[in-house]
């Protein structure tokens, strides 16, 4: 028993530091978000939540500068500031916003983003459980493997949520009346929009798809669905 006591002891750090995010991101989205309160974007949103059958779909903004939306893992939406800005300065349409939301809806609605916090705490246990060993065999570098082999796997399980994800969201906005256009163009954006410089990396780096291959598969579900 004793020679599975640092796995144990792992595995027990990692879902101790899971409950401790969680509830640190929670606390910190409860205490600089408001809800999104805008008639233009609204009214998009209003045509989703009738293609789910419901009366409405809240959304959050995010007090921070930069571009991006996401699914907290209680289920709520937010889009950042700096991403509700740049709607109001001109840059992207309500329509585009919708299709950010519609992505995360996307990951609230296939669990991913409940499982994301749950897979953090695993990945961290399973870090933690590989340096041990393999630092007793490669003394000094045992630590550097486990967290590249650890950053790999997380990111691989990250572009399939975001391909499931982007589906989700044509699929709604087909179904809405909005269609794809607004996700693709918004991708022909998003670099310019967050000054990004990931293009140039490997996408088996990634933890987002490469955009030309979201934006293929994008046209491929769109082909296939509307006939």
């Amino acid at each position: 028993m004793l020679k599975f006591t640092p796995i144990l002891l792992a595995l027990a750090y990692g879902f101790a530091i899971y409950h401790f995010s969680a509830l640190r991101t929670r606390q910190e989205l409860d205490a600089a978000s408001t809800e999104l309160a805008d008639p233009a974007l609204k009214a998009v949103m209003d045509r989703m939540a009738r293609a789910l059958d419901l009366d409405r779909i809240r959304v959050h903004i995010y007090e921070v500068a930069m571009v991006n939306g996401l699914a907290a893992p209680d289920g709520r939406i937010f889009i950042t500031r700096g991403f509700y800005d740049r709607y109001r300065a001109g840059d992207v349409t309500a329509e585009e916003i919708a299709s950010v939301i519609a992505h995360e809806l996307g990951h609230v609605a296939l669990g991913h983003s409940r499982r994301r916090m749950t897979d953090f705490a695993a990945q961290n246990a399973m870090r933690t459980a590989i340096a041990m060993v393999l630092s007793r065999i490669l003394p000094g570098i045992g630590l550097m493997i486990g967290n590249a082999l650890i950053a790999l796997l997380a990111a691989r399980l990250s572009r399939a949520d975001e391909f499931e994800a982007d589906a989700y969201a044509s699929a709604l906005l087909i179904k809405a009346g909005i269609g794809t256009g607004p996700q693709v163009s918004l991708f022909t954006k998003l670099e310019r929009l967050t000054g990004g410089k990931a293009g140039n990396a490997p996408a088996w780096l990634l933890s987002h798809p490469k955009t030309d291959l979201r934006i293929k598969a994008i046209a491929a579900n769109d082909a296939r669905w509307q006939g």
